[in-house]
């Protein structure tokens, strides 16, 4: 079953913010034509395009629609095929790092100096952790092949 192609808005071209997110959906679903996806995922990858292509609503109800199809669409990718995008992992654990390694690391380093002041050094150290293990994580699902070769911009 082949994906269906979305209908070019010309207009959309005048805005610039829903024009890269436009292309950015085009993007996704032309990374995903190069896949072989079972048959009720490209269902339901072809309801989201018929809903955007369908959408003849305002600017900011149309970017709203794009942006809710793509992230449903990933997300469905993510929980049924494990395919995640380039630096999914990485993102998704930065902040993690932060608040799980980070915070605490700062209140034992501001508890053991006697000033909360220093709670803020634990932050950085836990974002690099994060980072670090994000990472990890975004270069075993390329060398397992579950990574798409697209980056999503927010």
């Amino acid at each position: 079953m082949e994906i269906t192609q979305l209908n070019p808005r010309p207009e959309i071209e005048q805005n610039n913010k829903l024009n890269k997110k436009f292309i950015q959906f085009e993007s996704l679903l032309n990374v995903l034509r190069s896949r072989e996806l079972p048959a009720e995922i490209t269902v339901y990858i072809n309801n989201e395009i018929s809903l955007i292509n369908s959408t003849t609503a305002s600017e900011k109800v149309f970017e709203k629609q794009v942006s809710t199809s793509q992230a449903g669409i990933l997300k469905l990718l993510e929980k049924e095929l494990k395919l995640v995008t380039k630096n999914h992992y990485r993102n998704l654990w930065l902040p993690l790092g932060m608040s799980t390694f980070g915070l605490p690391l700062g209140v034992a380093f501001g508890l053991s100096l006697g000033n909360m002041a220093f709670l803020g050094i634990g932050l950085p150290i836990g974002m690099a952790i994060g980072v670090a293990v994000g990472t990890s994580l975004d270069k075993k699902a390329e060398k397992n092949e579950t990574q798409l070769d697209i980056e999503i911009k927010h």
